[in-house]
């Protein structure tokens, strides 16, 4: 299967298409700053995939809520915030370091874990949420149980199923969402000067059928320019390996533009579950000269594609203005955490989060656009 068929391709399909990679395959093997266990869970939807941490510093975000909570939003809060508004929150953030360690919150079960920045949910009704956090439980009965990736505009129905099961709502960043993009570009002059920089570029288009076994590694590098080199270690490091095996089996979809020389300058890749679409490889040669505009490139390609197919867009947070000036509605994204099995330290540490982040950082993020 190339990455073309994923188009074609359900929930379940892609969910056994994803154990097919991973079972009996280290995580570390294929992301190198991943130490988990890949497992799943079964429901109606199929086996849902899941990440068992246990609680190894420094891992990615993906994984690790203590990176997610403390090393990766003490980096963005340093990175993005205002001078005059950074010490507070940077304080606040390296302060939960230790009683987040402490608390044992790092030895997390995340449930519908695709080891991406943002993870697509099944309808509702074929998952049963009470049912998955009685058997998620039992299986694993000294760690914290995570559901990640869920907005109010997307998952309304989720957060309230999982709520009523007994979870709490912690608050994790701001995302970009779009929805009918002919709208938007008459709306939005960035958008229809960047779809426009896609015909106007000297470089050679690259579609998902052009990408072959040399370009793996290239994608890699160029992911890493971006996400590592310029944003955070504690990114997930995807690397050539994972990133063949993902779009041999349809579960990636890539594009770009190439030099002259036929090497990838710019790329992208899509995750699609249903009418939904995700953009969780982004990549540019960040070397070369502003005036190419390879992430307008790239960035474009994921709004070119989902205007062509009908689908809505979640474009993940980061490059907030940059996402708001071509029609990107912001929503906030929470994480569903469920403790009543574990101990008293354990159960108040991640009540204390969710008021911190709901109360706290999610004024911040709309404050500042973050």
């Amino acid at each position: 299967m190339n990455g073309e068929m994923a188009a074609q391709m359900g929930f379940s399909e892609s969910a056994r298409a994803l154990a097919g990679i991973h079972a009996g395959t280290p995580l570390q093997a294929l992301v190198p700053n991943l130490h988990a266990r890949f497992e799943t869970l079964p429901s109606a939807a199929g086996d849902l995939p899941v990440t068992v941490h246990d609680a190894r510093p420094g891992d990615a975000w993906v994984c690790s809520p203590r990176s997610t909570y403390a090393d990766y939003a003490a980096e963005e809060g340093a990175r993005y915030l205002p001078r005059w508004a950074a010490p507070l929150p940077r304080w606040m953030i390296a302060a939960l370091g230790t009683p987040l360690r402490w608390s044992g919150i790092d030895r997390a079960v995340s449930i519908n874990n695709w080891l991406l920045s943002t993870n697509l949910y099944p309808a509702l009704a074929q998952a049963a949420p009470a049912s998955l956090l009685r058997i998620a439980s039992e299986r694993w009965p000294a760690h914290t149980l995570w559901f990640r990736s869920l907005n109010e505009h997307d998952n309304a129905d989720w957060l309230a199923a999982l709520q009523a099961a007994g979870c709490h709502l912690v608050a994790s960043r701001q995302v970009y969402l779009y929805d009918n993009f002919d709208a938007l570009a008459r709306r939005h002059g960035n958008l229809r000067t960047d779809l426009a920089l896609l015909q106007r570029t000297p470089l050679q288009h690259c579609s998902d059928h052009d990408i072959g076994e040399q370009d793996y590694a290239r994608i890699a590098e160029l992911y890493a320019l971006l996400y590592i080199g310029k944003h955070s270690r504690f990114n997930p490091v995807y690397s050539s390996l994972f990133l063949r095996h993902w779009h041999r089996a349809g579960l990636l979809t890539f594009e770009g533009f190439r030099t002259r020389d036929g090497r990838l300058a710019c790329v992208l890749g899509i995750f699609r579950q249903g009418h939904t679409a995700t953009a969780p490889i982004v990549g540019y040669d960040t070397a070369q000269p502003q005036k190419l505009g390879l992430y307008r490139l790239a960035t474009a390609c994921a709004y070119r594609r989902c205007q062509a197919n009908g689908w809505r867009l979640n474009f993940s947070a980061g490059a907030a203005g940059f996402k708001r000036l071509r029609g990107g509605v912001p929503a906030i994204e929470y994480s569903a955490v469920y403790t009543r099995h574990l101990p008293r330290r354990t159960r108040a540490a991640v009540a204390a989060l969710s008021t911190l982040t709901c109360r706290a950082g999610v004024p911040i993020l709309r404050r500042f656009g973050l």
